[in-house]
């Protein structure tokens, strides 16, 4: 991670597109706002797209806007994100999800920084230093026909391969006390360090979800206050008992238990999120989530929540210090 922070302070002042690979959750977006807060242009806007959370009839328009009258429904001009992010940084996140008609059009953009509006009927020019990432690999990409390769040459000038958490363990203690010291602040929680036992646990787990599983455990301690939930959580993924896809004697996939704890921990994390956003008033919580009181009480036992905002932490004075709920 230092010789890519070195290679990110390197690239940063030149105005050349960098693509950023690696796994999911490893940190590509953490790079791409690096770069751009130590470049020339860090006073431009930094304007992300991303793009698999767009349709791919809906991208092209998102991306380089369209004239009033362009299409049915485009009742007014609408600028696009690469306009908006001129004399900034675009950062196109997934772009492998980008269909390869779309991907010509990115293509002149990079070459001669000019892209057209739909409907437009003049080329508009733009200042914009372009940044990509994704978790696959382009080349095979490429190999498949999925993605152009003159473009991948252009993407790729300067690439920052992200390793996944479990080649880079070292790193955990900096990560976990950054993240014991942001979701404390946001939350207005002081809790204790991690006992060394849980560091231990910590150290051993895969992270399949890389620094955003990690992220996500730490808020949940946080929040609830518990170590034992956290260990709880690492020992049942290490005895195979996690969220992983499971599979027969025969290789299939046990699909139905899979979707069932797949549902189970989104419904949880939405529980929580909105237990926290309302400060565990659960009257609130009940109405945003359009559930019964006496339903939101039985998800919360099921998913071994607390049925009430923890006040203090076990053994230490620190208190919450939000006011009380209910």
């Amino acid at each position: 991670m230092l010789a890519i922070r070195q290679k990110v302070e390197k690239v940063a002042s030149a105005n050349v597109p960098v693509l950023i690979q690696g796994p999911s959750g490893a940190g590509k977006e953490v790079i791409a706002r690096m770069i751009h807060r130590r470049s020339r242009w860090a006073d431009g806007p930094f304007v992300k797209v991303n793009c698999p959370a767009i349709p791919g009839a809906l991208l092209e328009s998102e991306l380089f806007g369209y004239e009033k009258g362009s299409f049915t429904g485009a009742t007014e001009f609408k600028p696009g994100r690469v306009e908006l992010a001129n004399g900034g940084t675009l950062f196109l996140d997934e772009i492998a999800e980008i269909d390869l008609g779309l991907q010509a059009k990115l293509l002149q953009l990079l070459q001669d920084n000019r892209f057209w509006r739909i409907g437009g009927s003049e080329d508009i020019h733009v200042e914009v230093r372009v940044i990509c990432a994704t978790c696959r690999q382009l080349e095979e990409e490429i190999v498949t026909g999925r993605f152009r390769e003159d473009l991948f040459y252009r993407i790729n000038v300067v690439k920052i391969q992200i390793p996944p958490l479990r080649d880079r363990l070292e790193d955990l203690p900096m990560l976990i006390t950054h993240f014991l010291e942001s979701y404390s602040s946001r939350y207005k929680i002081v809790v204790r360090p991690l006992s060394p036992p849980v560091m231990r646990l910590l150290q051993k787990h895969h992270w399949p979800g890389n620094v955003r599983e990690l992220a996500n455990l730490i808020e949940r301690y946080v929040i609830l206050g518990s170590e034992e939930s956290v260990a709880n959580e690492l020992r049942e993924a290490s005895s195979g008992r996690g969220h992983s896809a499971k599979f027969s004697a025969d290789g299939t996939i046990a699909l139905k238990s899979m979707t069932r704890r797949t549902v189970q921990e989104l419904e949880r994390k939405i529980i929580l999120g909105t237990l926290v956003r309302y400060r565990w008033n659960r009257k609130l919580a009940a109405k945003e989530l359009q559930i019964s009181y006496r339903t939101l009480l039985y998800k919360i036992r099921q998913a071994g929540l607390p049925s009430r905002r923890p006040s203090n932490r076990e053994g230490d004075p620190a208190a919450v210090l939000l006011p009380p709920a209910d």
